[in-house]
């Protein structure tokens, strides 16, 4: 294509079955050049807001195929941020040949971390056009095994944490160069993007326009505008630059840490999003994306209460291996981290276009958006108002319980 046909091209948003047909072309051409020789069949895409997944097998060989557009969420690209569909493509062929294109990062990565043994990854299957295709895993993720095991919620978060210790040693860091990290999913990095100063607030009015009504939409919108302008605030004094060098996974969701051997096996992780980071920011994602996972399960008071219960010793075993000059501060920091996380996705599926699928959770996390963004008000209230850490925890915690019941 070139740069004439472009500019004269109609200035139309993505369409999703247009986007989605043409990564599909790309899978099927990569797999095609990978493995000339072999029978391949496309499955289902796997409903995703960030990239572009579908399953695929190969021969006998099931696989997973994922493909990034710019390096963007497909939300983003979908909401018209890259611009005109034929821009999009354009430009896509120079993104591609990029040595820090996503996919080329998320697969160095997933080979690093399997050269050095911890945490176990899927493995690499092939990388082609900017398609990266992974082995797939089986067994139940830490998200399914949750609400079934609630009583042992402590120890799978920290079954799944615990692998991450040599990752969290500052010598790992020098096995990743500035060049490999994936800071675009860094927790603090991504809230700065999406709330900035110049375009945040026409974001947080256009919230929930396919997804919400009416009255819902005007309530989050107003809600998440006071909870974001207090995270500002706080991002300052309580998330310093870390003093040491190590590694985060990053990416650290209970979706995202399968258990083949069952809940008592050693888990394997997929989706890195390595970076270089102060490790409260894995405890931080894992927190929050748990206790979505069980807003949106609603399990009842009973389960409810013993999920609650195992994060909350999941955390005080993360702060017993502290000074005690640094639990405040680790608390703290996890609460805003915690907060910023759980706005970024929540915004995220309610920013989704309708055609785009979202994963069940997060269509079950819609439709509470109004509950949840009350109970972050009240939690990022305390904070601003300096409320003891320790308390503004434990009342997180009850409104938590609260909102799954």
């Amino acid at each position: 294509m070139t740069t004439e046909a472009v500019s004269t091209s109609p200035a139309r948003i993505p369409d999703p079955a247009e986007v989605f047909a043409f990564a599909d072309e790309e899978i099927t051409t990569a797999a095609t050049e990978l493995w000339p020789q072999a029978h391949f069949e496309l499955g289902d895409q796997v409903p995703s807001v960030t990239g572009y997944v579908r399953r695929i097998r190969v021969d006998s060989r099931p696989l997973y195929a994922k493909y990034s557009f710019l390096g963007v969420s497909l939300v983003s690209l979908l909401r018209g941020t890259c611009g005109p569909w034929p821009d999009v493509r354009y430009e896509q062929q120079a993104y591609l040949q990029r040595p820090d294109a996503l996919m080329e990062r998320e697969a160095a990565q997933l080979r690093l971390l399997a050269r050095l043994g911890h945490p176990r990854v899927c493995a690499v299957a092939g990388l082609k056009r900017g398609v990266l295709f992974t082995e797939s895993v089986t067994g139940q993720s830490l998200a399914d095994l949750l609400p079934g095991h609630p009583a042992e919620t402590a120890e799978l978060l920290g079954a799944a944490f615990g692998q991450l210790h040599g990752l969290h040693q500052p010598p790992t860091a020098r096995g990743l160069g500035p060049a490999g990290a994936i800071g675009e999913r860094s927790i603090a990095g991504t809230f700065q993007r999406k709330f900035n100063g110049l375009s945040g607030p026409t974001y947080l009015r256009r919230l929930g326009t396919d997804r919400c009504a009416a009255a819902d939409r005007e309530e989050v919108a107003d809600v998440l505008g006071w909870v974001v302008a207090r995270l500002h605030r706080l991002r300052a004094t309580m998330l310093p630059q870390p003093t040491r060098r190590t590694v985060a996974y990053g990416d650290l969701k209970p979706e995202h840490v399968f258990f083949p051997d069952g809940p008592t096996g050693q888990p394997v992780f997929i989706d890195p999003g390595l970076q270089i980071a102060d490790p409260a920011l894995d405890a931080a994602k894992l927190i929050s994306r748990t206790a979505l996972v069980l807003a949106a399960a609603r399990p009842g008071p009973l389960v409810g209460q013993h999920l609650v219960h195992g994060i909350d010793v999941f955390a005080s075993k993360r702060m017993d291996a502290l000074p005690d000059t640094e639990r405040r501060a680790w608390r703290s920091r996890v609460l805003v981290l915690w907060l910023m996380d759980s706005i970024n996705i929540l915004s995220t599926y309610l920013s989704a276009p309708a055609a785009l699928p979202l994963p069940d959770h997060g269509t079950a996390l819609v439709a509470r958006a109004v509950d949840w963004c009350r109970a972050a008000d009240r939690t990022s209230s305390e904070l601003a108002a300096g409320t003891a850490p320790h308390a503004v925890w434990d009342n997180a915690l009850v409104r938590l319980q609260a909102v799954a019941a």
